[in-house]
């Protein structure tokens, strides 16, 4: 390589995973082969500001919303010279769209997926839909709009989750009537719209999927947490979980779980990367949970983990995603608009 890739890390952001979301970019940053790659960190604090390294500190800034800045021009100085962006941003103001949505405006490549998988994939509600449309099996559930009555019809013990928020931030497993009021008071304070859905008794497993037109998945990993469930302690204390690959299922069905987990990522537009979470109950009916479309990134993140144990070592795994990047961008400027 001639020249060496220019590489912006976006770390932060405005949303409650704004610590693991440092963690990850942490990561691959150090990851990255200073000998190919030229990388600066863009982090964005929790009231939104963005601070900008001291080479763009002339860049003009506008504050819109009065709270999250964004540089001006069709194409930002602040992102300039950059070949592409990695947004290292979980949750909401990151993973849903809206950074996604700023990076095609300037015309700056990018990991990961776009605009629409994105805020389709971090919206629980409209994601199952577009599955069980595909006829990929999901968990049954309600949704809870702003003034509709607290409502089960499936019975206990079930799962109350905000429709738009990650790492099951405002997610509760109830088992009577008066938890589940509770439980959708907690998630109506992250959004206003709510899932009710049943619980699905069995394994949890995860799998990688990686790719552009022709997304691959990684080995099929299983998830043995150290809690009721899967909660945000679970998934970040040390000793929360283990996990166990290969996962201890017949070939059959880790064949099924991997080919759900492409048609997934196919069927929601995602490109680049994603990881999705499933459920194989006891009579071995798989059932998709959610997807992620940045999933954690450290080395020691279930992502990296799983393509680890499939051949793909993590800093081969960054390699393949900036190209992954450069190659949609380069595609992409040939289209009309």
């Amino acid at each position: 390589m001639s020249a060496r890739v220019r590489v912006a890390v976006l770390a932060g952001g405005r949303s409650s995973e704004h610590e693991i979301s440092l963690a990850s970019a942490r990561s691959v940053v150090a990851a990255l082969d200073p000998d190919r790659y030229e990388t600066r960190v863009i982090e964005i604090g929790r009231d939104g500001a963005w601070g900008l390294p001291a080479a763009a500190g002339a860049a003009a800034l506008l504050e819109a919303g009065g709270t999250l800045p964004i540089p001006t021009g069709a194409s930002p100085t602040a992102l300039d010279p950059v070949d592409v962006v990695v947004p290292m941003l979980h949750g909401p103001f990151g993973e849903d769209g809206t950074v996604q949505g700023l990076l095609e405006l300037a015309g700056v490549p990018y990991v990961g997926s776009g605009v629409t998988a994105s805020a389709l994939c971090m919206d629980k509600d409209l994601f199952k839909a577009v599955l069980r449309d595909r006829g990929i099996p999901v968990a049954p559930n309600i949704t809870l709009r702003p003034g509709d009555a607290v409502a089960n019809p499936f019975g206990y013990p079930v799962f109350v989750k905000p429709a738009r928020l990650g790492s099951s931030v405002g997610i509760s497993k109830a088992r009577t009537g008066d938890e589940l009021e509770a439980a959708v008071e907690l998630a109506r304070r992250h959004d206003d719209k709510v899932l009710v859905e049943e619980f699905q008794p069995g394994t949890e497993v995860e799998v990688g999927v990686l790719g552009n037109r022709e997304p691959v998945a990684s080995v099929v990993g299983e998830i043995v947490a150290h809690a009721d469930w899967y909660d945000f302690d679970a998934k970040y204390a040390n000793g929360g979980m283990d996990l166990i690959v290969p996962a201890r299922l017949t070939a059959e069905t880790t064949e099924r779980v991997r080919d759900l987990a492409v048609a997934s990522f196919v069927a929601t537009d995602c490109e680049g990367m994603a990881r999705v979470d499933f459920f194989v109950r006891p009579d071995g009916e798989v059932v998709v949970n959610e997807l992620n479309t940045i999933p954690g990134f450290t080395a020691t993140s279930v992502y990296a983990k799983l393509f680890a144990e499939s051949g793909v070592p993590y800093e081969e795994l960054l390699d393949r995603l900036v190209g992954l990047a450069l190659e949609r961008h380069e595609q992409r400027r040939g289209l009309a608009f």
